[in-house]
């Protein structure tokens, strides 16, 4: 007769999951040493790569560790802790594997819920003693130099378009004053030819026809412009005309100065929201004196 005997090893060591001053302690038992070790992390900081970089540190004979959801696929090592804790997990040691089923937060006690927030509460605010105003010595920094640059590029610009200004403001009056020369011309033969050549009856059908003529060329400007002839416009027109006619003579990139005089705003609005007195959380002496 033969007796077979079946011996059934006990089954691993959980892994368990408890919450101790509002952070996560992990409990498990390393495989060297067959010790139970509990690791605390911060669920907002530490990731499921730094954890298991902790369990292989604390024993050298893990040789292997991964982290798996319930549906077997693998979670990232940047996964935050706060995230894998939302769910159960299995949690892969050399060639054994544990079920993990961390606790509710909701079933959490509401002491260890008020220290958690507490916490929360502190790490802002030693992030923001230790950490903002480096920030803003150095964004500051970052737009003064961006406004030196820009304000280096504006300078051959700004001396370019002074000149083409001056030469096309001198063109429009130029022609202002030819069209008034014109004009005044323009009534002085009539009233020679009315008064010292011919007579009235025949000047006013010509003087007729020439009223007549300049309506048309009006509404003419009003069809090819779609606006109506206002002096003042029609000046600021011919300036733009022999503007830009002069640009493109002298090279002068339109389109590139007013990209950097956009971004030369933009700048300039951003250090003077930056230098606020309730953006930088400081007293406006202290804001005066670095300015």
């Amino acid at each position: 007769t033969t007796y077979s005997m079946t011996f059934s090893l006990p089954p691993p060591p959980e892994v368990t999951i408890n919450y101790r001053h509002g952070l996560p302690v992990i409990t498990l038992t390393l495989p060297t040493r067959s010790e139970r070790c509990q690791f605390t992390v911060k669920p907002m900081v530490t990731t499921v790569g730094a954890f298991l970089q902790d369990m292989q540190r604390e024993d050298k004979g893990i040789d292997r560790a991964e982290v798996f959801a319930t549906d077997g696929s693998k979670v990232s090592d940047a996964t935050l802790m706060e995230v894998l804790l939302m769910n159960d997990f299995k949690l892969a040691i050399n060639n054994t594997a544990y079920s993990v089923s961390p606790p509710v937060k909701d079933k959490l006690s509401s002491e260890h819920a008020t220290e958690m927030e507490d916490i929360k509460s502190l790490v802002h605010r030693l992030f923001v003693a230790l950490h903002l105003e480096d920030h803003q010595i150095r964004r500051e920094r970052e737009l003064l130099q961006k406004l030196d640059h820009l304000k280096q590029e504006l300078l051959p610009l700004e001396q370019m378009k002074a000149r083409i200004m001056a030469s096309a403001d001198a063109k429009t009056s130029r022609l202002l004053w030819v069209g008034l020369a014109l004009m005044s011309t323009q009534g002085g033969a009539l009233a020679w030819l009315t008064w010292w050549v011919y007579s009235w009856d025949i000047m006013e059908p010509v003087t007729y026809f020439i009223t007549y003529g300049s309506a048309m060329a009006f509404y003419a400007y009003f069809v090819l412009t779609k606006q109506d002839y206002i002096y003042t416009d029609a000046k600021d027109r011919q300036f733009l005309h022999y503007f830009y006619r002069k640009s493109k003579k002298q090279h002068f990139n339109v389109e590139r100065y007013n990209k950097l005089k956009e971004d030369l705003a933009e700048t300039e609005e951003s250090l003077r929201r930056l230098r606020q007195p309730l953006h930088l959380r400081l007293p406006i002496q202290e804001i005066n004196d670095k300015d």
